[in-house]
């Protein structure tokens, strides 16, 4: 059998042991507590991580179709100008063809000489008129200051009636389209 103290020692052992009951079992309500708003947060997470992933579908559907139809932007631009370089010249084509066909008839309806010298005088004036009116135009050179932005100096001569530097003879014309050079003029320049 227990004694007095046996039993008081058993009564404070046991109280111990409800006290210590007591605090695991607040502290595994205060842990379930935590885990209730951990998984609310995880929860929370997961939605934002749904909605993000969503969007993230959305963007990368749009951005797709952005390169889709760049993609096609980009095929009928390279269209537009292969058709541009390719009928570019169409203009021109069709005012030359009109001076083509003036040979052709200065061919068969010119009996003489004369009659061929003045239709060709003619048709020289309608193509030189053609020419100037799409913007060609010829490079001054004979007694000009030599520049090779529009000359080229194919021969050197010292001259006397010009000063160094001088272009003394044109040996070839040059010709500027609007303001760009397109056929230097080929030149004989005084060297002294």
């Amino acid at each position: 059998m227990y004694g007095k103290n046996d039993l008081k020692k058993i009564k404070e052992e046991l109280k111990e042991k409800k006290s210590l009951l007591t605090d695991k079992k607040n502290e595994l309500q205060e842990i379930e507590e935590k885990l209730e708003e951990l998984q609310k947060v995880a929860d929370e997470q997961e939605k934002e991580l749904e909605e993000k992933d969503k969007k993230l579908e959305e963007y990368t559907s749009h951005l797709q179709r952005l390169q889709a139809d760049f993609e096609n932007y980009k095929k009928q631009t390279a269209k537009r100008q292969e058709d541009f370089v390719q009928y570019a010249n169409e203009g021109l084509i069709l005012k030359l063809l009109d001076v083509y066909q003036d040979f052709e008839r200065a061919f068969e309806n010119c009996k003489t000489t004369e009659d061929l010298q003045e239709g060709l005088e003619i048709i020289y004036n309608k193509l030189k008129e053609i020419l100037e009116k799409e913007g060609l135009e010829e490079i001054s050179a004979k007694g000009e200051k030599f520049d090779p932005f529009k000359h080229e100096a194919l021969m050197t001569e010292n001259h006397e009636d010009f000063e160094n530097g001088m272009i003394t003879d044109e040996l070839s014309k040059g010709y500027k389209l609007k303001d760009k050079v397109i056929k230097y003029s080929m030149v004989k320049v005084c060297k002294k």
